[in-house]
């Protein structure tokens, strides 16, 4: 098969097969890229070149689409000893936000999708998730533990408004007494108020906000689709006012991008009621270095060379380190520096030793079980 398309964004490209890479000059607005790199588990590659045909530029545009999953499981389990938990939920696959430096890109490939422009674009909502959820709460033997709701993708991403699949997983855990903790960049959270209310009021919920950087500029070309950094905050302090614990994850520091910011996302997120604090330095796994280089050399060329260069120096050399205890911080002069900033910029605020809150587990019960507890 062999075809031609013009005229999207100023860039020209030829389709051979069924992969295909785009290479526009800049991304359509509200989008994180709009590159489509080849999906590495795909047997074909293709090159994009100038077929000769000249056209006017038109507006790139990607219209989001859900494909709906029925799933088999939706705890997922891990053995990380640097990540602070063991099981995870994630009501979708991809994220709408669009956030370029999200290491879980390249998770889509798995879908044979590319970790681009599909990964934001291209969605998939888990549809039963409230049934395989009660169905593995209920197994004879389940051990609860905290379970990290929203992890490879944001539960409270704009598709949530409709298909309310975090709000239905809220409901079942409250319903269990299962201890949950929530790391999210949207303010659509404070729709679930009441829920996280009675949660923390028996002490089964910690939310955490990632808040990368204060300058709303710098938020639209690097998080599009994300709330405002005023609106996290101000969702923050409205959890807090509430009884809700909640911390800042200043995630990822990015070297001469947002690190400067470093200390004042800590004071912000004190001023807003956070409780603990914690970072990660920029992670660039697999097709993430290429997309987030692009990304540089489109908004920053000035210092392109010198970020990745910092970045390298914080990873032995290479792109990514992915070894435990190394890939949340880095090694090296940029990252020691980093570590001891937060260290003292955390003890300035007033900020707890510990990350996350300790929750009970102690009350888990599935329903017809709970006659204890009252």
């Amino acid at each position: 098969a062999y075809d031609t398309l013009s005229g999207l964004g100023g860039s020209e490209m030829c389709i051979r097969d069924r992969a295909c890479i785009m290479k526009p000059t800049s991304a359509p607005r509200g989008r994180g890229t709009a590159s489509k790199p080849h999906n590495r588990f795909a047997p074909t590659s293709s090159e994009a070149e100038d077929d000769g045909w000249y056209q006017e530029q038109t507006p790139l545009t990607f219209v989001t689409e859900v494909r709906h999953e029925r799933a088999k499981t939706v705890i997922s389990r891990n053995n990380s000893p640097d990540v602070g938990f063991d099981r995870s939920v994630n009501p979708y696959r991809g994220c709408e936000h669009g956030c370029i430096y999200c290491f879980a890109r390249p998770s889509h490939a798995y879908w044979d999708l590319s970790p681009g422009i599909d990964f934001e674009t291209k969605l998939i909502a888990k549809t039963n998730l409230a049934e395989r959820l009660e169905e593995q709460l209920s197994k004879p033997g389940y051990v609860p533990a905290p379970i990290a709701l929203g992890i490879n993708t944001d539960g409270y991403q704009p598709i949530e408004r409709e298909h309310q699949l975090t709000r239905q997983a809220l409901e079942i855990l409250l319903r269990y007494r299962h201890p949950v903790s929530i790391i999210t960049k949207s303010a659509l959270i404070l729709r679930d108020l009441d829920l996280l209310e009675e949660l923390a009021s028996r002490n089964l919920v910690s939310i955490a906000f990632s808040v990368t950087t204060l300058d709303d500029q710098l938020k639209r070309i690097m998080e599009p689709r994300t709330a405002a950094p005023k609106a996290r905050l101000r969702a923050m302090k409205t959890l807090h006012e509430h009884g809700v614990p909640v911390g800042l994850m200043a995630a990822p520091m990015i070297p001469m991008i947002n690190d400067m910011e470093l200390e004042r996302l800590l004071e912000a997120g004190r001023e807003a009621g956070a409780s603990s604090a914690g970072y990660v330095l920029l992670r660039l796994p697999l097709e993430i270095a290429d997309l987030f280089e692009e990304w540089l050399q489109s908004h920053f060329p000035d210092r392109a060379e010198h970020v990745m260069s910092l970045i390298r120096q914080s990873r032995g050399g290479q792109n990514y380190d992915s070894r435990f205890g190394a890939r949340m911080k880095g090694e090296g002069h940029f990252a020691e520096l980093l570590a001891q900033r937060f260290r003292l910029a955390r003890r300035r605020y007033g900020y707890d030793g510990s990350k996350r809150a300790v929750l009970d587990c102690s009350q888990f019960a599935p329903p017809g079980q709970q006659m204890g507890l009252f």
